[in-house]
């Protein structure tokens, strides 16, 4: 378990984006800047090896319980504090083998534009 987030490269570390990573027990293993800030409240770097679970309060802890046995992503949006965020949370792999999950969170601006770009 690292003491400190050495283990991701600088642009990730400063990423304007929420990044958090959890091994397979959902054990946190790394948080960038942003996601550090977003949760200091809650801990901050102290929340590093501790269980992801503790951090989600039902019925959002039993989803994760559920999504970090099955392997899945989940993919949404929400708005808190008057703010959009897109939550993107999907399983990553080590050398092909199932290794945890991480969980980015993209604040979304008011408008948005969309391009359908099929040719």
């Amino acid at each position: 378990m690292p003491e400190k987030n050495i283990a991701l490269p600088d642009w990730v570390m400063e990423l304007p984006s929420a990044i958090t990573v959890c091994d397979a027990k959902g054990i946190i293993l790394y948080m960038n800047e942003h996601s550090i800030k977003a949760f200091e409240a809650d801990g901050g770097t102290a929340l590093i090896g501790t269980n992801v679970l503790n951090c989600h309060p039902e019925p959002a802890r039993s989803q994760l319980d559920t999504m970090l046995l099955d392997g899945k992503a989940n993919i949404y949006t929400i708005e808190k504090k008057g703010k959009r965020k897109l939550i993107y949370q999907s399983p990553w792999y080590q050398k092909g083998t199932y290794a945890g999950f991480v969980e980015i969170s993209i604040e979304l601006p008011d408008s948005m534009p969309h391009f359908v770009r099929d040719m």
